[in-house]
C-alpha cells in the first residue's frame, strides 16, 4: 500500500513541476508534424499517375513508420533519463528525502514506489507517442505494422530498463555523475549497434562481436533492433538490411538478458539506497 502512495506522490510531483504538461504539449506537436508530413507523402504517391503499386506503397509506409518510431524511441530514452536522474540523488543532496525516511516507511518501499510512479509516466508517454504514430499511419494509409504490439512492448521494456539503471546511479552517485553514467552507457550501446550493423553488411565478424559486447554492457540498442525486426516488413527481413536494424538480429535470449539486467539494476538500487548513509 505504501508503495502505491509513493508512486502517486511521484506522479503528482511530476505534474506540479510541469513535466507531464511539457511532455503532453511537445508530444502533440511532434505527432502533428509527423502526421502532416506523412499525409502529404502518401497523398503525393497516390496522386502520381506512375505511383508505386500496393507492395511498394506498403514498403514505403513501413519505412516511414519505422522512422517515426525511431524518433519516438530516442525521445522516450531522453524522457526516461531526464525525469528520473535526480529522483534519489537530488533528494538526498537537498535533504528532502529525510521527510520520507523519518516516517514509518521502509526504504525499499520508497525506491519501489518512485520507480512505479516513473514507470506509469513512461507508459503513458509511450502510449501517446508510439501509439500516436502507429494510429496516424493506420488512419492515413490503413497500414498496420507486423507484430506491432510486440514491437511496442520491446520499446516499453527499453524505457523501463533505463529507469532501473538511472535509479541505480541515483542511489550511488550525484545527479550530474548519474546523468553522465546513464547517457554514457546508452552512447556505448548506440555506437556499438551501428558498428554491428555495418559489420553485418560488410560482413565483418569482429565488428559484429564489438556490437554484441556493447549490447552486453548495455542492452538498450539490442531491444530497439529486436523491436524493429518484429515490426519491419517481410521483404526487409528477407533482405536482411534496414537503416534502423541489421541482419544481426538480437535473439530472444538477449531480450531475456535485458529483462534480467533491468531487474538486477533495480534490486541493486534498492540495496544501495537501504545501506546508504543519508
Amino acid at each position: 500500500m505504501t508503495t502505491f502512495v509513493i508512486a502517486s506522490l511521484t506522479f503528482r510531483e511530476a505534474a506540479r513541476r510541469k513535466i507531464l504538461l511539457a511532455a503532453l504539449l511537445m508530444g502533440i506537436v511532434f505527432l502533428a508534424i509527423y502526421g502532416f508530413g506523412f499525409h502529404f507523402v502518401i497523398t503525393e504517391m497516390e496522386r502520381s499517375s506512375s505511383g508505386p503499386g500496393l507492395l511498394e506503397r506498403n514498403e514505403i509506409t513501413n519505412f516511414l513508420l519505422m522512422a517515426g518510431l525511431y524518433a519516438v524511441n530516442f525521445l522516450t530514452v531522453i524522457m526516461a533519463v531526464l525525469t528520473s536522474v535526480d529522483t534519489l540523488s537530488g533528494e538526498i543532496a537537498s535533504g528532502t528525502i529525510h521527510t520520507l525516511v523519518s516516517k514509518p516507511v521502509r526504504r525499499w518501499e520508497i525506491v519501489l514506489g518512485k520507480w512505479a510512479g516513473f514507470t506509469g509516466m513512461m507508459t503513458l508517454y509511450l502510449l501517446l507517442m508510439a501509439g500516436g504514430v502507429t494510429a496516424l499511419v493506420y488512419l492515413i494509409s490503413g497500414y498496420t505494422a507486423p507484430n506491432a504490439l510486440r514491437g511496442l512492448g520491446l520499446m516499453w521494456l527499453n524505457a523501463i530498463l533505463l529507469l532501473g539503471v538511472s535509479f541505480l546511479g541515483g542511489a550511488m552517485l550525484s545527479t550530474l555523475a548519474n546523468g553522465v553514467m546513464v547517457f554514457g552507457l546508452f552512447g556505448i550501446a548506440f555506437v556499438g549497434g551501428w558498428i554491428e550493423q555495418i559489420g553485418a553488411f560488410i560482413p565483418n565478424q569482429t565488428a559484429i562481436n564489438i556490437g554484441i559486447l556493447s549490447s552486453l554492457i548495455m542492452p538498450t540498442e539490442a531491444l530497439w533492433k529486436r523491436a524493429v525486426f518484429e515490426m519491419q516488413s517481410p521483404i526487409v527481413q528477407a533482405l536482411g538490411f534496414s537503416p534502423f536494424a541489421s541482419s544481426s538480429v538480437p535473439s530472444p535470449f538477449m531480450v531475456g538478458y535485458a529483462c534480467l539486467y533491468g531487474i538486477l539494476a533495480l534490486a541493486l538500487a534498492i540495496r544501495q539506497f537501504t545501506k546508504r548513509d543519508l
